[in-house]
């Protein structure tokens, strides 16, 4: 009976509901039965619209009134500025808050759908190189495939009894730079002196094509031309006197060159011819062996002088005349030296002009020879053994132009042109024609000696 009433007394204790709501009025429904009207009534829930008009009044007990009756002028109100220093606690734009980024940076938890089956990328990585192939087929010693289906033997050095792949200057090829900063030499320390590789550095040195202006093809002057302008025909007309009176000169100083070295030797021929090699005149022979007599006879009658000594006065007097020279000499030497200190300053801006002409003309030359360099090349210049051809100026006279294209005969060279150019331009050296020589050697014939027996 204990046991029970306990068990009562539990079950009524967790039903039993609270007396008080959460405003803190007392509560009416803890009664069991609601059957009649009247109970109905009494044991109404109201605790919500309790806790609504609680708010309320917690609302007018804060403000005033409540929030109901408040106009929105008085509850709302429109920002125009901002608040500057909520501006600065703001996060500033980052490319990872955009929403565009944000759906980019999603990735589906499903594998992207491939072009190939899966079956299939399984084979294709499973699959045997031909160099592996090659291998195992090495291996088995079994016969191999080579060219137009042959047989090829892997005994055979290069033909499968050695895998010849490429060496590591073919692999390695076209990445070596040799006129790139080398990198810094590790020092090696072996304990007795310091070794440290020597670095190579690029040659400075500017190639004269560099500097170079002068076009492939040259456009010609207005005087080639089939037709040309009168005052360009001359221009050209008397381009080509000068290059041919320079000509001229040049093979005149040759020729007057030629002619005194042949004068010299025909004159050293003519003395030579003049007596037999080997052989002197009688009056020269016979005048050396009279002074020669004369030498020995004087020497076996005149004892040879020797010098005497000098006496102390006649030092004294050689010493006494050498300070006097030496004096002399010295004076002279600051006479001159006093005369020119006042002119120094003269002398000085005198060799200051001097100097800065020579390099102002140093300059000059310079300049000209680099213009000169981009209109014409090396063209006139010695480079080497031959000198760079200027060219022949093709012209024609007032007589052979043709006035039409029917008429029209062809001048110059286009091999010739185009070789010139490239010796000017500095692109080939310059050249001479090589022209066959003659045989030195003799043909020697003779007759065999069994040519001479016959019957």
């Amino acid at each position: 009976m204990a046991k029970v009433s306990l068990a009562k007394t539990t079950a009524s204790s967790t039903t039993k509901k609270s007396t008080k709501t959460s405003t803190g009025a007392p509560s009416q429904l803890n009664q069991s039965s609601r059957k009649g009207k009247r109970a109905w009534r009494k044991n109404v829930d109201i605790q919500d619209v309790e806790e609504g008009l609680e708010g309320m009044r917690a609302e007018e007990r804060v403000t005033g009134k409540t929030l109901q009756s408040t106009t929105d002028q008085d509850l709302f109100q429109i920002d125009v500025t901002g608040d500057a220093q909520l501006r600065n606690s703001l996060q500033r734009f980052s490319r990872s808050q955009l929403t565009s980024t944000k759906i980019l940076a999603e990735r589906s938890a499903v594998p992207a759908v491939f072009s190939r089956s899966s079956t299939a990328s399984k084979k294709w990585k499973s699959s045997m190189s031909h160099e592996e192939k090659a291998r195992l087929l090495r291996i088995g010693k079994r016969p191999q495939k080579g060219p137009f289906n042959s047989v090829v033997d892997p005994t055979e050095f290069g033909a499968g009894s050695a895998i010849l792949e490429l060496s590591e200057a073919v692999k390695s090829s076209g990445t070596y730079d040799p006129w790139a900063s080398p990198p810094e030499q590790e020092v090696i320390q072996d304990g007795l002196e310091t070794v440290q590789k020597r670095t190579v550095k690029p040659p400075a040195v500017t190639h004269v094509r560099d500097a170079i202006q002068v076009p492939a093809v040259v456009e010609p002057h207005r005087g080639t031309s089939y037709n040309p302008p009168v005052q360009a025909h001359q221009e050209l007309l008397l381009q080509a006197h000068e290059a041919e009176e320079r000509r001229l000169r040049e093979a005149e100083k040759l020729a007057e060159v030629k002619e005194k070295i042949e004068s010299s030797r025909r004159e050293v021929e003519a003395e030579d011819l003049m007596l037999a090699p080997g052989m002197k005149l009688q009056e020269d022979v016979a005048g050396d062996d009279d002074e020669s007599a004369e030498g020995e006879g004087e020497g076996e009658m005149l004892a040879k002088r020797q010098p005497q000594r000098k006496t102390k006065a006649q030092r004294e007097k050689a010493a006494r005349l050498r300070s006097e020279k030496r004096e002399l000499a010295e004076r002279a030497a600051r006479k001159r030296m006093m005369a020119m200190i006042p002119s120094a300053k003269t002398l000085r801006r005198t060799n200051a002009k001097l100097m800065s002409s020579r390099e102002a003309e140093r300059a000059r030359k310079r300049t000209a020879a680099l213009e000169r360099l981009k209109q014409r090349g090396l063209a006139g210049q010695k480079l080497g053994k031959h000198k760079v051809p200027e060219g022949p100026v093709d012209v024609q006279l007032g007589e052979e132009l043709s006035e039409s294209l029917r008429a029209l005969k062809p001048e110059g060279n286009l091999f010739r042109d185009r070789f010139l150019s490239l010796q000017q331009r500095a692109l080939i050296e310059p050249r001479v024609p090589v022209l066959p020589k003659k045989r030195r050697l003799k043909m020697v014939e003779y007759e065999k000696h069994s040519a001479k027996r016959f019957e």
